[in-house]
């Protein structure tokens, strides 16, 4: 009686540890997507999530609100996520691949394909053809008070002006804050770090005289902020591209023919105005990203 109750424990204890080792294989093949906490980057997984599913059999989830692309790139490399919504190539030169910053843009995309295919089997694609970079911005008021309009115009006035920027690009090399006041040789009163999605509040109540935000917010339009000009071109190109590991690719070429689609497909102004949707109609980025796609039929080519 007690090694028939040994044998059946046993036998228990076998199903149970199968069931695990299934549902941990199960898990592992799911698709994750990795996403900021940008609204741009969640609108973006949303799109990548329903072309997944739409043009295939998988399902994916959404790995959404990490803080900043650096924590994207180690779920990457951890294998938390196997899919990133979005990468820019001047955020992940001076970032994951510690290079310096490359000025010509089609240069930057080619080296980013390359260095992340090499040294973590990664595809970085081709971008959804909008650039979404850096800029620094003030309101109508601002520029008309101290007649800016480039960023080499701030350096007669900055001595008087507080400055709000995205806590990661106070440390990062090659395009920060660091190097940003050896290249235009002038530093703010004061420079906040602070979360990217606030600086335009702040600017706008005018907590905050001049900030560092990105080209695409929907927020610009919203606030009628003024966008100053480069002047110097001190940061480098910031084209967005999906973003992938090889070994999923690999398994599952449909789901890189699904993301594919979206490639060239998304302008500037377009990644604008569904921003715009989100941040100041409210509208939730799923939705913003569902209809965006079933306006243009999941971009199906014509052949559905």
């Amino acid at each position: 009686m007690k090694k028939r109750l040994l044998l059946t424990s046993l036998l228990v204890l076998s199903l149970v540890i199968s069931g695990c080792s299934l549902s941990g294989n199960k898990e592992s093949d799911k698709i994750k997507i990795a996403s900021v906490v940008t609204t741009e980057g969640q609108i973006l997984a949303y799109m990548m999530k329903y072309m997944i599913e739409h043009y295939t059999e998988e399902e994916a989830e959404i790995i959404n609100n990490l803080g900043s692309s650096t924590v994207v790139h180690q779920a990457m490399v951890n294998g938390d996520a196997n899919m990133s919504a979005v990468r820019y190539t001047g955020t992940d030169l001076t970032g994951a691949l510690q290079a310096e910053p490359i000025k010509d843009a089609d240069e930057a995309l080619a080296y980013v394909q390359k260095e992340f295919k090499d040294r973590f089997n990664q595809t970085f694609f081709d971008s959804y053809g909008f650039e979404n970079t850096y800029a620094f911005m003030v309101t109508k008021e601002t520029a008309e008070k101290y007649n800016l309009k480039t960023v080499g115009d701030l350096a007669a006035v900055a001595g008087e002006l507080e400055a709000g920027v995205d806590t990661s690009w106070m440390n990062r090399e090659g395009d920060g804050y660091k190097a940003f006041v050896e290249t235009y040789g002038f530093d703010f009163s004061r420079t906040f770090p602070m979360q990217i999605g606030l600086v335009y509040d702040a600017v706008d109540t005018g907590e905050l005289d001049v900030v560092l935000g990105y080209t695409t917010d929907g927020r610009i339009a919203s606030y009628d902020l003024v966008v100053l000009e480069d002047n110097l071109n001190f940061f480098p190109p910031y084209d967005a591209s999906p973003f992938a590991d090889n070994e999923l690719l690999e398994e599952k070429p449909e789901v890189k023919e699904a993301v594919e689609r979206l490639v060239g497909e998304i302008s500037t102004k377009t990644m604008q105005e569904l921003n715009f949707k989100a941040d100041n109609n409210l509208i939730e980025p799923a939705i913003v990203a569902e209809d965006f796609l079933k306006e243009h039929k999941y971009f199906s080519g014509g052949d559905e």
